[in-house]
């Protein structure tokens, strides 16, 4: 199972990303979680502490590393496009209640766009990930559509949306399926957070399809209170957890 977490900033992706990885890892599976998003956070959400997350170097940074899979040198312009990484989750991930994270990071681009060899690796790596054939693969991906733009997550099963009850959310549900389907990615599928109360579950059920919609997270002070502590959701919250794991078994269903 491969799947690609995304949706706008602080609707809870990265909750949603943390529990499922570890749910997965609770049943003994091998579980590579990649952090995709700029603003990385996945490591405090999965129970590593503040300065264990600040001591890793995101992949985008290991500039020699780069190099040597590339080939690139100062001396010429001309390296690899296609490097050899698969190797690279098992030796540079970190370990954490089960789960492999993978803090990928990103490329500076000026503006302009970025083909050095640091973009070149990390673009090959993340495109590995889907080839690891036994493996559950999860990418809380960066908040926004850049990616889908990029097609940094062209290759997986499916990508989940994580919504909450409100216009402009659903909005970027339907960009996200469109833009999904331009890359050949069919399976769209939907969680609604920060749920309050049956309006909130009408609201969201008038505007996504049912055969689209994974299930509901609750509103949960447990939550915020893990997020503000630098915690686990999983540790903190049961209202989430057990919610998260309902979704998780539709997905199993699905698979």
């Amino acid at each position: 199972m491969k799947l690609a977490i995304t949706g706008k900033g602080g609707v809870g992706k990265t909750t949603l990303s943390s529990t499922l990885a570890r749910l997965y890892a609770d049943e003994g599976r091998t579980v590579l979680a990649a952090d995709v998003d700029p603003d990385a956070n996945l490591g405090l959400a999965l129970g590593l502490n503040e300065d264990e997350v600040n001591a890793i170097v995101p992949v985008s940074k290991m500039k020699q590393l780069a190099k040597e899979r590339t080939g690139a040198n100062d001396l010429n312009s001309f390296y690899k496009l296609n490097p050899e990484v698969s190797d690279l989750p098992d030796k540079l991930a970190k370990e954490i209640n089960g789960v492999k994270l993978l803090v990928m990071g990103t490329v500076d681009t000026g503006g302009s766009g970025c083909v050095c060899p640091e973009h070149v690796m990390l673009k090959a790596l993340l495109s590995s990930l889907v080839f690891r054939k036994d493996d559950v693969v999860i990418m809380d991906m960066e908040a926004g559509l850049e990616h889908l733009g990029r097609g940094t997550a062209s290759m997986v099963d499916q990508f989940i949306v994580v919504i909450e009850p409100g216009a402009r959310s659903v909005q970027t549900y339907e960009k996200v399926k469109k833009l999904a389907a331009d890359l050949g990615i069919h399976r769209v599928s939907v969680v609604a957070n920060k749920i309050r109360d049956d309006s909130d579950r009408a609201f969201v059920r008038s505007r996504i399809p049912e055969e689209s919609l994974l299930g509901f997270i609750p509103y949960d002070a447990d939550v915020i209170d893990a997020d503000r502590k630098g915690l686990s959701p999983y540790d903190q919250s049961p209202a989430a957890l057990d919610a998260i794991r309902a979704i998780k078994a539709r997905l199993d269903s699905q698979a």
